[in-house]
């Protein structure tokens, strides 16, 4: 497996990772033996960063990512957790005496005195540059309570706001073959400080595994169903804000130079590592299999020009006049 340096963390981590947001919730039941699974065959692969959040599944991810690395005590396991959205989404919950509230919380559900990272979690735009909230996560690190924090974001905007501040370590953000906008300024300023880029939503809720048609069904409990338009929580983080008929068309356009051997899953993750800045991708997995076949993408080679010239071509004229000035 690869790794990459994030400065800002001092460390190095697997250039995949793994998303556990399905581990928790939202995406269909995974029962526990299952979930663990899932992890352990990541880490056989070579994995050593795992992305969860505390309302994944009301905690329940996270308490599975915990009991995992106690299995997993020598193998350098890294563990980025998020914060913030066990209240209503305003800006004045983003206070110290919530954050220490959810820091023991998470710290409790991972079995751990200190977190490696903690994010906040896509909160309201403004908290984004408030003093105060990052005074706060100052505090957090000064107290031994969090290792480094960082963001997740849901705008370019959102991210070029945050890698301003000197402590900020890393910043998550959707980018795939359907998200090209963080290409044009966040992942250099991210470069040019030393942040990490975490990737997330790299299979665009896997569109970009190529397995759906027209005719695929979600279960009611998977947000595929239930936010399409954004009812539950912000409509980039499913299907990264496409619409499912364009994204199909899209998908069998990219097909045309699938290299031989490669899945259109690897494809897509290798596209997203061969752009400069990027740290490591979170792709999610529902079962080992999964989770050893996206980190085959780490050890192919870069796309060739071809292949990365119709990437292009299809997000131009495609995607890029429905979703580009959005995010």
């Amino acid at each position: 497996m690869e790794t990459r340096e994030i400065g800002r963390l001092g460390r190095h981590v697997s250039a995949v990772g793994l998303g556990c947001w399905q581990l928790g919730a939202d995406w269909g039941n995974v029962d526990e033996g299952d979930a663990l699974a899932v992890l352990h065959g990541a880490a056989d692969a070579g994995v050593t960063f795992f992305d969860t959040a505390d309302v994944y599944g009301d905690g329940r991810s996270e308490r599975l990512v915990g009991q995992f690395r106690k299995e997993r005590a020598d193998d350098g396991i890294f563990v980025a957790t998020k914060m913030g959205r066990r209240l209503e989404q305003v800006p004045e919950n983003y206070v110290a005496a919530n954050f220490d509230a959810w820091n023991d919380r998470s710290r409790k559900n991972l079995g751990v005195d200190t977190l490696d990272l903690v994010q906040l979690h896509c909160p309201p735009s403004s908290v984004y540059s408030a003093d105060a909230v990052y005074d706060a996560l100052d505090s957090l690190v000064e107290r031994g309570r969090v290792g480094a924090y960082g963001v997740s974001v849901e705008t370019c905007e959102e991210a070029l706001t945050a890698l301003a501040r000197p402590h900020v370590a890393t910043v998550q953000i959707i980018l795939n073959a359907f998200r090209h906008k963080p290409l044009e300024q966040v992942l250099p300023a991210a470069v040019s400080v030393g942040a990490g880029i975490i990737v997330r939503v790299p299979l665009a809720s896997g569109l970009l595994s190529g397995k759906y048609t027209a005719d695929t069904t979600f279960g009611a409990d998977d947000h595929r169903n239930f936010n399409r338009k954004g009812e539950a929580f912000d409509v980039g983080e499913t299907f990264s804000g496409v619409p499912f008929d364009v994204g199909l068309e899209a998908v069998e356009r990219l097909r045309g130079v699938l290299p031989a051997g490669q899945t259109l899953a690897q494809f897509a993750l290798r596209w997203i590592l061969d752009q400069p800045g990027v740290s490591v991708v979170i792709p999610g997995a529902r079962n080992p299999k999964q989770a050893k076949d996206n980190t085959v993408a780490a050890g192919l080679p870069p796309l060739d020009a071809k292949a990365a010239d119709t990437v292009r071509e299809v997000y131009d004229e495609l995607i890029r006049p429905l979703i580009h000035d959005r995010w």
